[in-house]
């Protein structure tokens, strides 16, 4: 069975004691941009030691507790904001790995992203701060449309990977499923986008493309929450949280490395080095997302509906009217302790 995340008693700031869960992974996150947007709220939650958080599913709010917390995973298509905290997340919350979406579209399609050169610029600067086998570069999602086929996406995606190729070591990448979410149909035919879905055809031939864009990047490339099998184009599927990467980085975290399975052996007299070895654990495939999704179980503390990015194929946001609703309620008040209000 899936894991559950501990329960611990916690003390609000209102001097109510309530129930919190504790878990080892954060996510920040799928549902909404918090480096970008929220940045100053996070990691001021962080000090505070909680946070409290409303599920979108049936409105119940409910605490989140960051004292059992080993790892936050950031997901951003900006994370400048949250650059000038990066000494302080080091120092007391070292375990951290980012998932970079730098994509290239118009303002057609991403409406109020920074330009191209502003997010490339953002990229290498994290890079430098915290290493490349920190900072993940997305191309998320891959989309087509009557100005935009595979030959104009392999031209942009080899823009940005030259540019790139020295600052990271992962390329993660999806296949716009335009059908399967009908917000997203709906805003992007309000926005006058003629789209089209990929196809086997379609997939293979931008696949094709990667592999030899990727002769000379070196990366290691993988799809994220796709079906089909690119393994003869040397394209993994990926895990986004993903338990292998995470003991590749933080192989000294015994907590961490109990959580995904593995016990940490320190040196002894006849070996000075530590190793880790596999114990038994619980599955950790995360069962509350999509059944092609490999990531394994970690807590998103995001909210739906409250990114002002505006990008039109955005499954997170319901609609433009109301994420920028939501974002102006917040936008003055980052201390608040949700990021959404119902």
């Amino acid at each position: 069975m899936a894991k559950n995340w501990n329960k611990i008693n916690l003390i609000t700031e209102q001097n109510t004691e309530v129930k919190a869960q504790a878990p080892v992974i954060i996510s920040a996150s799928r549902s909404t941009d918090i480096p970008a947007f929220y940045s100053d709220w996070f990691i001021h939650r962080l000090k505070k030691g909680y946070l409290q958080w409303t599920n979108p599913f049936n409105g119940v709010p409910l605490y989140v507790s960051f004292k059992e917390t080993r790892l936050i995973v950031f997901w951003s298509k900006n994370p400048k904001p949250i650059l000038k905290h990066i000494d302080w997340l080091n120092e007391n919350y070292p375990n951290f790995y980012f998932q970079y979406t730098l994509n290239d579209y118009d303002k057609t399609l991403e409406e109020k992203v920074p330009s191209l050169e502003s997010r490339i610029d953002t990229f290498i600067e994290l890079s430098e701060k915290i290493g490349k086998e920190k900072v993940i570069w997305r191309y998320d999602p891959f989309i087509l449309t009557d100005k935009i086929g595979v030959d104009e996406l392999l031209r942009k995606v080899e823009n940005i990977g030259t540019q790139l190729k020295d600052h990271t070591n992962k390329l993660v990448f999806s296949y716009a499923d335009i059908k399967t979410y009908r917000k997203v149909q709906n805003n992007l035919r309000k926005a006058h986008v003629n789209y089209s879905e990929f196809n086997d055809r379609t997939m293979n031939e931008l696949a094709l493309g990667l592999q030899n864009l990727n002769k000379s990047w070196n990366l290691e490339i993988g799809t994220c929450a796709e079906k089909i099998d690119l393994d003869k184009y040397g394209i993994i599927h990926n895990k986004c949280i993903d338990d292998e990467l995470i003991k590749k980085l933080f192989p000294k975290d015994e907590i961490l490395m109990s959580f995904i399975g593995y016990k940490l052996i320190p040196p002894d007299l006849y070996d000075n080095s530590f190793r880790l070895e596999r114990i038994k654990t619980g599955k950790l495939k995360d069962t509350g997302q999509r059944e092609l999704c490999g990531c394994i179980f970690s807590k998103d503390i995001g909210q739906y509906n409250t990114c002002p990015h505006l990008c039109e194929y955005c499954y997170a946001n319901t609609s433009k009217e109301l994420a920028m609703a939501n974002y102006k309620i917040h936008k003055n008040n980052p201390l608040s302790e949700t990021i959404i209000k119902k």
